[in-house]
């Protein structure tokens, strides 16, 4: 790969890698880490064989950089919400959404690090099982199954905080 196709591959997928990057590191700060991801990604860029998308390539690539910022960092800071509703037009609307938008991100990162990677990768990227698999280093029937089990984890945690806020409201 030259310099050229790193070029296109940081127009074509840098958002994506940095969506990524937010959801895994549960930050929207994660700038650096996105220059890391590239930066490795153009040192390693003569190991890029092609047995795998250049996406999935550099999810993996985001990926362990964001294991080595998870053991620089000792899991510090916490998820800053994304303040960007604009596809709502009510204010009601904005709040039930904010407030929908915290809840899901407060399940997720409630979920053990498997099953936050795999719901993060399948359901928020949407990536297939097998480009899941590629990022993850796990056999397609791994995220599968870890899938369905985290969708299912999710769900409850996600029907227990509704009944906790019900319960508060009712007060």
């Amino acid at each position: 790969m030259d310099n050229y196709n790193l070029e296109e591959w940081y127009e074509d997928y840098s958002q994506d890698v940095f969506n990524f990057l937010v959801y895994y590191n549960q930050t929207d700060d994660v700038d650096d880490l996105l220059q890391d991801v590239f930066f490795k990604a153009w040192k390693k860029r003569f190991t890029f064989t092609g047995n795998s998308t250049p996406k999935t390539w550099l999810f993996s690539i985001a990926r362990r950089v964001s294991a080595d910022h998870f053991r620089k960092q000792r899991w510090k800071g916490f998820f800053r919400l994304n303040e960007d509703l604009s596809h709502t037009d009510t204010p009601e609307n904005r709040l039930v959404a904010k407030e929908e938008f915290k809840e899901l991100y407060q399940a997720i990162r409630k979920l053990k690090l498997s099953y936050r990677e795999v719901v993060i990768c399948r359901g928020i990227l949407e990536l297939t099982s097998d480009e899941t698999a590629e990022v993850l280093q796990w056999s397609t029937e791994k995220v599968n199954t870890t899938y369905f089990r985290a969708k299912a984890k999710l769900g409850e945690s996600l029907n227990f905080q509704r009944r906790v806020s019900d319960d508060k409201a009712a007060r």
